[in-house]
């Protein structure tokens, strides 16, 4: 029981890590995907292209191959930055690139009657995506939202390539020192905790925006 309860303390403290890069990497890529969306839809056809382009080439290949390009290129060009400074800056571009999709579908979802009797009653376009467009589209894309952020708690653990100490490294760590597949099976349960954590919480968001349902 003891070491037992000596294993979950240190996972506890990879947990952190781990904890660390899923909030901040959720709190930056979701306003980013939003305004990527935004620009992907822009009339203007550059700036249209170009996100084209950043969601196409992020969403084409492997986040680990971002990682690494992050960790070892970036430093060659001069460019340095500590480790978890470089797995936020390509979990975020990533992750913000899936979520412009999903806002993008999401916001072409509504018809375009909306906008016009919007735009009759002499609101502005910014107030228009505030007021009546961007609350029907959460209620839309939070189910697929909710998928990704379930896979983000998951692919946390390819931060374990960067040797940083995250829940899976920390787990690893132990077993190789104490022949012990315990640190597995917690390692298991945190992973099941916080994506069950994350369905509730989904369900419970979906049940509130649920009122804007036409």
């Amino acid at each position: 029981m003891e070491n037992l309860l000596h294993t979950v303390v240190l996972m506890l403290e990879g947990t952190q890590v781990t904890l660390e890069i899923f909030f901040i990497t959720l709190l930056l890529a979701l306003p980013i995907g939003l305004l990527a969306s935004l620009a992907r839809l822009s009339r203007f056809r550059p700036l249209s292209l170009l996100m084209e382009f950043y969601i196409w080439l992020m969403r084409g290949t492997p986040l680990m191959l971002q990682l690494l390009f992050v960790y070892f290129a970036l430093p060659m060009i001069g460019v340095m930055l500590p480790d978890i400074a470089a797995a936020l800056l390509a979990f975020t571009l990533n992750y913000a690139a899936y979520f412009a999709e999903i806002f993008r579908a999401g916001i072409q979802s509504i018809p375009k009657g909306q906008y016009e009797a919007a735009k009759t009653l002499g609101m502005t376009y910014p107030t228009t995506m505030r007021r009546i467009i961007l609350p029907q589209v959460i209620r839309i894309v939070l189910p697929p939202v909710s998928n990704e952020t379930i896979n983000l708690v998951k692919d946390t653990s390819l931060i374990y390539i960067l040797a940083m100490n995250d829940l899976l490294r920390v787990a690893r760590t132990i077993v190789q020192r104490e022949f012990d597949m315990t640190p597995f099976v917690v390692a298991a349960v945190f992973y099941l905790a916080m994506t069950f954590i994350l369905t509730w919480l989904f369900k419970k968001l979906e049940a509130h925006y649920g009122k804007y349902e036409t």
